[in-house]
């Protein structure tokens, strides 16, 4: 295990923690960002946490959050935090959110780490190495009919904006099962296997970039709606490498007609 790995894994554990303490308290302050999304005291008390454990360690790395400014790199290599992935099941009680933290090499996903604290679950990937949770290897399934995947989203309009042709939202109806598991739970249940495909149509770079490590070890993709593996792209999706790759191969034609 590598320095940085064990850092994250470390960091991730710790924020954890910090997260319980908050987690289903009814006097949980909740404020609203400049976008109207919500934010509150335990994620900008768990991203300083994450940015003094990096800084302490790491004083020359970029750090890119959620809820601070970024600050730039000094030789290449950038940690990229989101402290609560899913703040609105965070508000609501509901275990399925994330502490993520992932490492940019020279532009290159290097690592990622997503504990979810209130599940124990904690997984993890680094370049060459696998992917993993709680120590224990995982991969994505092997289906490869779509009629036989399990689909899940995160935003409502997946299933409610109007039909449209793309390969991804074309699954609402050709997949086997579609359900609502979202935000990066959604993706790592594809990394464990457990659903073919996640689909996340508006995505930040805080919300991919621990995300695509740990699914590509995993033996699956991550792309945007125009088929791209970036973490400032168009969405997000994460599929088993069957259904991904037919996925790609039809957004790569369609991109050419």
């Amino acid at each position: 295990m590598t320095p940085d790995l064990q850092l994250a894994l470390e960091l991730a554990e710790k924020a954890g923690k910090l997260t319980l303490g908050f987690f289903g308290r009814k006097s949980l302050q909740v404020f609203s960002k400049r976008d109207a999304s919500p934010v509150t005291e335990a994620d900008r008390n768990t991203e300083e946490l994450i940015r003094q454990g990096i800084t302490a360690c790491f004083p020359g790395d970029g750090l890119f959050g959620e809820e601070f400014d970024e600050r730039p790199s000094d030789n290449g290599r950038r940690w990229i935090i989101d402290p609560i992935d899913g703040t609105r099941s965070f508000i609501h009680g509901v275990p399925l959110y994330g502490v993520m933290i992932g490492l940019e090499v020279e532009g290159s996903l290097r690592l990622g780490v997503i504990n979810f604290p209130a599940l124990g679950e904690l997984y993890h990937a680094e370049s060459g190495c696998g992917a993993f949770m709680n120590g224990s290897p995982v991969s994505v399934s092997a289906i490869s009919d779509k009629a036989d995947a399990t689909v899940v989203f995160t935003e409502r309009e997946y299933l409610t904006d109007p039909p449209s042709p793309h390969p991804v939202d074309r699954l609402r109806t050709e997949a086997g099962l579609v359900r609502g598991w979202g935000d990066c739970y959604g993706h790592m249940l594809v990394a464990s296997g457990r659903a073919e495909v996640a689909v996340d149509k508006v995505m930040s770079p805080w919300d991919c970039a621990a995300i695509i490590p740990i699914v590509a070890e995993a033996g699956g993709r991550c792309f945007d709606y125009r088929g791209r593996s970036v973490i400032d792209g168009e969405g997000l999706v994460s599929a088993n490498l069957t259904v991904g790759r037919a996925l790609l191969e039809e957004i790569e034609t369609g991109e050419r007609s």
